[in-house]
């Protein structure tokens, strides 16, 4: 990080103001070390709602990411665009030499995903990837059994009433969120559990349940993970149900941990024991940083990021190899490399 930028705010350009750009851009606005300096979205209403928000006046609005990143003062960029077009919107942030961070998935191409990981370990800019649950105390609570050892057994699963939240939205168009509920809210739980325990996946064979005839937007996923330990999992994906509850154990030789959570909350951790005991650990939600933190601080300290490209790169190897599994009734195997 330049000197300049260690004593000035950093200068903050949104590509994107749906809930990801206002919410994560909201916490940037409010942090004493950011500044929100310039706007783009396709919608000139939202854009002109969310300049009055963030206090940026009208040479920093913007229609076009492109003419954005050239022209603005920028340090940073936040993407919160549709799936679709994250890996070329970050692609050109990166190469104007601004930091970067971008929703979840980072990538829905696998080679997309392979480029933005080799680009984003080579450079000297900071890539952080939307996957919050990388800051939750539950999670990092839980990380911290198996830092000596990874489970041999899990189960994981999530619903929401996704379908009808999506409706009339771009999450709906395949073209621009690259699959369904499994691309979308399911990402979370993929990578909530790879980086918890540290599993690398080997193969899956997966079925789903698809909202649309041409069978690119699933509404149920079921995934039955091989990882590289000879662990084995099963992930189960219900974007159609009445409300939001996800479920994940993980099981070693010790016991397990249960992670828990409801709609968008915080999520909570209990320990259980071999011999079936079961205590809650102490959690302090209020130490948990939220985005805007945890990419201010990365940048400021050049320290990786809580959430990085190859974490994000595995999520989207799984992902891929899951529907093209569901698509042939074949198991997949899983490289992270070319």
């Amino acid at each position: 990080m330049r000197d300049d930028q260690a004593s000035s705010p950093l200068r903050i350009g949104i590509v994107g103001l749906g809930y990801i750009g206002t919410t994560v851009g909201g916490q940037l606005h409010q942090h004493p070390s950011a500044t929100v300096r310039a706007l783009c979205d396709l919608d000139t209403d939202r854009l002109t709602e969310a300049s009055t928000a963030f206090d940026v006046s009208s040479d920093g609005e913007y229609t076009d990411y492109a003419t954005m990143l050239e022209d603005a003062p920028l340090d940073a960029v936040l993407v919160g665009t549709p799936h679709t077009l994250h890996y070329e919107q970050v692609v050109a942030a990166l190469e104007h030499g601004y930091h970067v961070y971008c929703d979840k998935p980072l990538a829905t191409d696998l080679e997309h995903a392979r480029d933005l990981t080799e680009r984003a370990e080579r450079s000297e800019q900071t890539l952080m990837v939307g996957y919050q649950r990388h800051l939750q105390t539950a999670f990092r609570t839980a990380r911290e059994r198996f830092l000596d050892g990874s489970p041999n057994w899990l189960t994981a699963s999530i619903t929401q009433d996704w379908i009808d939240d999506s409706m009339g939205t771009w999450r709906l168009d395949p073209d621009l969120s690259g699959g369904g509920f499994l691309y979308d809210t399911g990402s979370h739980v993929l990578d909530g559990v790879l980086w918890t325990t540290g599993l690398e996946p080997e193969s899956v064979a997966a079925s789903m349940d698809f909202h649309d005839e041409a069978e690119r937007i699933d509404e149920r996923a079921h995934l039955d993970v091989r990882f590289e330990n000879g662990a084995t999992g099963t992930f189960s994906f219900h974007g159609d149900a009445p409300s939001v509850r996800e479920h994940i154990h993980l099981w070693d030789e010790e016991g397990a941990v249960y992670l828990e959570g409801r709609q968008w909350g915080s999520r909570t951790v209990t320990e259980i024991d071999s011999d079936a005991g079961e205590y809650d650990p102490y959690i302090d939600f209020r130490t948990e940083q939220n985005r805007a933190e945890a990419f201010l601080e990365s940048v400021r300290t050049s320290e990786e990021p809580p959430a990085t490209a190859r974490d994000a790169l595995r999520v989207t190897a799984l992902t891929e190899a899951a529907y093209e599994s569901a698509r042939t009734g074949e198991r997949v195997s899983i490289s992270l490399e070319n």
